[in-house]
């Protein structure tokens, strides 16, 4: 069983949602036949256009309301993910560009480290205030996940890593994924959202069974 997920790490439902799906398939009892598959998906954070304002600001900007109500919102997804035992320090929060980001998890992709890496950059971001658009902040990250910073560097430099990204990207337009986290379950069973654990675990079985 094969589960790609688009997600970006500017997201607070995608890591909420990444949080709920690993407690479903711990309940699974199929779990060891599941591969997990991380898409890249940008949400287009530009850091030069966020510059100077904190996260309630560039909310009440972008959906066009008061930096109250913004902030209102901003506390309500704080306290959701409290509930799945995510510590959210939007008071920390570095907006940037995460195309950097995206392209470390397409090489430690073919290294057997992207699970854990994205899980990695998740929680700086949310949960250490880490830059999410710096190199040297992502390199540690990296090098404790196992990687080889060196041919990392090398990579980087090259165009194959921002191909994969786009890769991932041309793929969700295709299938007209407009928002994440989106996990796609062998390619037919979508679930979209930041769902409960039992709407996974439920998305999991119907999926198994129907593959018999």
């Amino acid at each position: 069983m094969i589960i790609e997920v688009w997600s970006d790490f500017v997201c607070p439902f995608c890591y909420m949602g990444k949080t709920k799906f690993e407690m479903a398939l711990d309940k699974f009892e199929h779990k060891d036949e599941v591969e997990v598959v991380y898409r890249s998906f940008e949400l287009n954070m530009s850091g030069e256009s966020v510059k100077g304002k904190d996260i309630n600001q560039v909310i009440a900007d972008k959906y066009h309301t008061s930096y109250e109500e913004a902030k209102r919102n901003n506390d309500m997804i704080v306290k959701a993910a409290a509930e799945v035992g995510l510590h959210y320090r939007f008071d920390l929060l570095k907006l940037n560009s995460t195309g950097l980001a995206h392209e470390i998890i397409q090489y430690a992709k073919s290294k057997g480290k992207a699970n854990q890496l994205v899980n990695r950059f998740f929680q700086g971001y949310f949960e250490e205030g880490m830059d999410i658009g710096d190199r040297e902040a992502l390199f540690k990250l990296a090098e404790e996940a196992g990687l080889d910073i060196a041919d990392l560097s090398i990579q980087l430099d090259g165009d194959q890593l921002k191909s994969e990204v786009k890769k991932d990207e041309d793929m969700a337009r295709k299938l007209n994924i407009n928002g994440v986290p989106y996990f796609l379950i062998n390619n037919w069973y979508a679930v979209s959202g930041a769902q409960s654990p039992d709407t996974f675990l439920h998305a999991l079985q119907e999926a198994f069974e129907s593959e018999k």
